[in-house]
């Protein structure tokens, strides 16, 4: 029998504002990105929603971004790549400190947005994440886009590193995401995205806009959580996998 975990990236309000409905998804995910303050979150948002993945028991996942709530962490700011690497630091450092203080633990890094992006194509910036993870947070895994440069530093690094594939978001023939507001970029669509990911699941290989499939590896399926279809498409895929035999259970833990 098939077993593959189901993330979705979540607590990305701060302040008064929420994004998504958290609590519907933690209810239908195994694990959960938690945003760390940078392009998204604050110190209470970051508590309640660890306390929520753990009443779920839910695995905690941390997702650093860029500094940049206006942009929602999804534009590139210049930076260094050891600056980068101590952004990312600092940002999974604030989510441990809540998870201790919530009686849980953080399990797993996944870069958020542009900075995930960036790392997908950039040996520079994927050896910066790789090497903050090492670092600075031995006992985590790496949550990495399928077939992209992070996977790769990672392994090479000896970071263990879990393959990521994207439930509705459209591909490249490089096996990086379409950019957002390109044509194919979003798959809005709950059965369309269902039915693609059983038949790569089956096959290994995974649809592109621009060639022919991609063989990637699959450990994880992200449900995006800021959409106005979220919940229905997580609940959708997750109805649809289940049927076909697959088994959803989280093993991103940190032992």
């Amino acid at each position: 029998m098939k077993q593959i975990d189901l993330n979705s990236d979540l607590g990305e309000g701060f302040g008064p504002w929420p994004m998504g409905d958290d609590a519907a998804m933690l209810s239908i995910v195994t694990s959960a990105n938690i945003a760390c303050g940078g392009h998204a979150s604050d110190p209470e948002t970051m508590f309640k929603t660890v306390v929520a993945a753990k009443a779920n028991g839910v695995s905690v996942g941390a997702h650093p971004g860029y500094t940049d709530r206006e942009g929602f962490g999804r534009r590139v700011i210049p930076m260094e790549p050891d600056e980068i690497g101590r952004m990312i630091t600092a940002q999974v450092g604030a989510l441990q400190a809540m998870a201790r203080l919530a009686g849980t633990s953080v399990s797993y890094i996944k870069p958020h947005g542009a900075l995930a992006n960036l790392a997908a194509r950039d040996d520079a910036v994927a050896r910066a994440v790789v090497a903050a993870t090492k670092t600075a947070f031995p006992d985590l895994a790496l949550l990495a886009i399928s077939g992209t440069r992070v996977e790769v530093q990672a392994k090479a690094a000896g970071v263990r590193v879990f393959s990521e594939i994207f439930a509705d978001r459209g591909y490249l023939a490089s096996g990086q995401l379409v950019p957002r507001g390109q044509p194919g970029a979003m798959i809005e669509d709950a059965e369309e995205a269902a039915n693609r990911l059983l038949k790569m699941l089956d096959t290994g290989l995974m649809p592109v806009i621009d060639g022919d499939a991609i063989p990637l590896e699959a450990h994880s399926i992200c449900v995006h959580g800021d959409s106005p279809h979220a919940v229905r498409m997580a609940q959708a895929i997750r109805s649809k996998l289940e049927d076909a035999g697959i088994t959803i259970a989280g093993f991103l833990s940190a032992s």
